[in-house]
């Protein structure tokens, strides 16, 4: 399957609000330049600003975003990114989460980071990639059940159970995309201060984060559970995977008139 086509298929058989967004982490010049050569249209941060706000207009407007550390205004990203080390401001910017400033340095400390390098960042909705780059991380922006179904199919297809995702202090979708990639591991985590606000997650969506190396065989799973009965995992059979209709409730019971 094409990018595009799985992303309709996600679409219409998760009933996804924001597209999914496929991000790149460039550290090849020469995969760099084809990407800028074979993309339809790229957008850049007119003033830096954060990764979560990158990625609204890739789930949000389907736009292709790029920039590298210039175009990145989040200490947090920037950190996690390689662009920067465990400075003062850093373990300051997490005073307000923990008990002391020696718990601020460790937790930071204890964050995954991306190996230096770094040239720049893309973000984009996950119809938009074919021919254009393979995805590091695929990344959902999804409410429970949604999450739920995702996290269910990647441990089938990638027989992993029980998963245990990563949840750092103030870094929800740059450090869970990092640790994501890093660690080559499904991730599932709320929203951070800075990203539930910065990033406009209002609607309670949670993040869930997939590896693009396992990508493609999570959606294998799904598309076999579909021709075995459809994507819903809480009433097979059903079209929708978030019914949340008792499947045992004798009254909840509709017929053709």
């Amino acid at each position: 399957m094409t990018y595009k086509e799985i992303q309709a298929l996600l679409m219409k058989e998760l009933r996804l609000y924001h597209y999914p967004v496929a991000v790149k982490f460039f550290y090849d010049a020469c995969e760099l330049k084809a990407f800028h050569d074979r993309a339809r249209e790229i957008h850049t941060p007119l003033k830096p600003m954060t990764f979560c706000q990158w990625e609204i207009a890739a789930r949000m407007q389907g736009q292709i975003v790029y920039s590298d550390a210039d175009g990145l205004g989040c200490g947090n990203a920037k950190y996690c990114f390689g662009w920067k080390g465990l400075d003062e401001a850093e373990i300051k910017g997490h005073a307000k989460y923990v008990r002391d400033m020696d718990q601020a340095k460790k937790f930071v400390a204890s964050k995954a980071v991306l190996m230096p390098g770094l040239l720049g960042v893309a973000v984009a909705p996950l119809e938009a990639i074919d021919n254009l780059f393979e995805p590091d991380t695929v990344h959902f922006y999804c409410d429970n059940m949604q999450a739920y179904h995702l996290a269910v199919d990647y441990m089938a297809a990638t027989d992993t159970h029980p998963l245990r995702p990563n949840i750092t202090m103030n870094s929800s979708a740059c450090g869970g995309n990092v640790w994501s990639f890093v660690e080559q591991k499904f991730n599932m985590l709320p929203a951070c201060s800075g990203s539930y606000n910065a990033g406009k997650t209002e609607r309670g969506e949670i993040n869930v984060i997939i590896p693009g190396s396992k990508f493609r065989i999570t959606i294998e799973r799904l598309r076999q559970r579909i021709a075995l009965a459809s994507s819903s995992i809480t009433r097979p059979g059903d079209g929708f995977p978030g019914a949340d209709i008792c499947k045992n409730c004798p009254l909840i019971i509709f017929k053709k008139k």
